[in-house]
């Protein structure tokens, strides 16, 4: 199992429909297979991730965040790891709004 405990990562893309920025830096946290994170910045004053690291590396997980529209936003996400020759994580993510639009995205995000 990749343990993500004190990795940073940051956005490199997303689609249009993420509130994310390049800007943010999602600071991971975990406690054997739970998964946790507090981001903030930009359009987003406070968020928080949970999830389940499973066997392979990939993680299962769920998020919420006020953005600076004063509105919670929520939505599932799911992560696959890929090792880069640097040996740092990078992180392809598929996700959907279970609030707003219900609208479906994909993420890519690298460790720092």
């Amino acid at each position: 199992m990749i343990n993500y405990n004190n990795k940073r990562f940051k956005l490199l893309s997303s689609s249009d429909n993420s509130e994310v920025s390049t800007s943010i830096i999602f600071n991971y946290k975990q406690d054997n297979n739970l998964l946790t994170c507090n981001y903030s910045g930009d359009q987003i004053l406070s968020g928080h991730l949970m999830g389940i690291v499973e066997s392979n590396g990939h993680i299962n997980m769920r998020y919420h965040q006020v953005n600076k529209k004063n509105v919670l936003m929520t939505g599932i996400c799911y992560s696959k790891p890929e090792i880069m020759a640097s040996g740092k994580i990078r992180l392809h993510e598929n996700w959907q709004w279970t609030s707003g639009d219900l609208s479906k995205g994909e993420s890519v995000l690298e460790e720092i």
